[in-house]
């Protein structure tokens, strides 16, 4: 029974959850997005009396404020309590090509020390950087990876395709160009 709570799920366990939470949401009229939530709390904090943009109705978020803080909290107790601790699950290939640009972190954690750990200028600055062009690209888009993956798209809606797209051509130039590069 432990291996079951501690072990990895498989895919289609996530994905049947995830496909019922989608429907139950389109049910009640709600669409889902963590970067939403962004607004919900820059007009909890009084944006509003500056900027038109964040003045609504915040309280009708309030569920996906509780998403977002079930998130987190949840991320916690899977990683510290319900963790086997294992290690990482990694392909060869890819540690390997991250340690041929000097990343050998890759086979005991997620987020490498060389990137995460280190408080040097140039991490700082990438951190910083590639922070603010995730928000500003989340917001120019109209919403988050997981808005338009799972929300936009389980909706046919045709701009949360073209965003999906344009995440993945983005991620796979970032990866395969600016990476090396930057590394």
């Amino acid at each position: 029974m432990s291996e079951l709570i501690l072990g990895p799920w498989p895919w289609y366990i996530s994905g049947f959850l995830i496909a019922l939470v989608m429907f139950l949401l389109l049910m009640m009229g709600d669409r889902f997005g963590m970067s939403s939530n962004l607004r919900t709390l820059c007009t909890i904090c009084g944006a509003g009396k500056k900027t038109e943009f964040f003045s609504f109705d915040w309280k009708s978020q309030k569920w996906n404020l509780m998403v977002m803080i079930g998130a987190v909290i949840g991320g916690f107790i899977g990683a510290h309590f319900l963790s086997n601790n294992t290690g990482v699950n990694i392909s060869a290939d890819t540690i390997q090509r991250l340690q041929e640009i000097g990343i050998n972190s890759s086979e005991t954690s997620y987020l490498p020390t060389e990137i995460f750990g280190m408080f040097t200028v140039k991490n700082i600055l990438l951190l910083a950087v590639g922070g603010f062009m995730v928000g500003f690209g989340a917001r120019y888009a109209g919403g988050c990876t997981s808005g338009h993956a799972i929300s936009g798209l389980s909706n046919l809606q045709l701009p949360s395709l073209i965003a999906v797209i344009g995440f993945f051509v983005g991620g796979l130039f970032m990866i395969h160009v600016l990476f090396p590069f930057i590394f």
